[in-house]
């Protein structure tokens, strides 16, 4: 990946008030700095949309980068209770999460996906892209079917550039939150599975551009399993994120 070794990315989702998040931010920035972690790990924090603009205060002049949750994929219109990409990257976001597995469960389409990530290189942020199978599609033998499928719908006709970064997350929906994680081995064999995808989908072409990470049920504990496989370049990390030394912890083992 370009400009770093490693990105570890912490996604708040909805649990933290627009006080506690700035706490967060802050003691993360400081512990970050106080433990001399390396700029070769991109650490990037995703609070809810009400703090965005105070976590981007904490974050200032530090290596952190901030990332949204979501966005829509239009810039301007009659689109009620909608946050455009573009004001995202006005409100100082790099990053954006999308195609989250909770975002799917409330409707969320892989022809949306596929017009937010068109939207999120327009604007110069770096898509987020999570994909992943549920316990049902598993246990049917489908992950693989349902993952390239996944990975095809969201760059369909997506035009990258020499500059651009993508990043997609595998994070199976059935480990999200219930402390089990699959193995090191299974997610760096479903890494070249979506690396090959987005190969196929792009043609051959800016193959560089591509990172994948994974997500589920990562901790301290944990995270050298993923980060230890040449082809999974970091985390998408939930609750492990919410304790600024957790964190931390996460990303000097990472």
């Amino acid at each position: 990946m370009k400009n770093f070794e490693q990105i570890i990315v912490a996604n708040w989702k909805m649990q933290l008030s627009i006080e506690e998040a700035k706490k967060l931010a802050r003691t993360i920035k400081n512990l970050a700095t106080e433990k001399k972690i390396s700029a070769k790990k991109k650490i990037v924090l995703c609070p809810d949309f009400l703090s965005l603009p105070e976590v981007a205060k904490m974050l200032k002049d530090s290596d952190l980068s901030l990332g949204a949750q979501d966005g829509f994929y239009e810039d301007i219109g009659a689109f009620t209770s909608q946050v455009s990409i573009r004001e995202l990257k006005a409100s100082g976001c790099e990053y954006i999460i999308l195609g989250h597995s909770e975002r799917r469960a409330l409707g969320e389409t892989n022809l949306t996906i596929n017009l937010k990530v068109k939207a999120a290189l327009k604007h110069g942020l770096i898509p987020i892209i999570c994909v992943g199978e549920t316990f049902t599609e598993r246990q049917e033998g489908n992950k693989g079917t349902i993952i390239m499928h996944q990975v095809f719908e969201a760059l369909q006709g997506v035009e990258v550039e020499n500059h651009h970064q993508i990043i997609i997350a595998y994070e199976p929906v059935w480990v999200i939150g219930s402390g089990q994680a699959i193995s090191g081995e299974e997610a760096s064999q479903t890494a070249a599975m979506i690396r090959q995808s987005y190969v196929d989908v792009m043609e051959g072409r800016h193959t560089d551009s591509l990172g994948v990470i994974y997500g589920g049920s990562v901790d301290p504990s944990n995270i050298n399993h993923f980060t230890k496989m040449a082809n999974i370049r970091g985390a998408l990390v939930g609750g492990a994120s919410l304790k600024a030394t957790t964190f931390v912890e996460l990303i000097q083992n990472s």
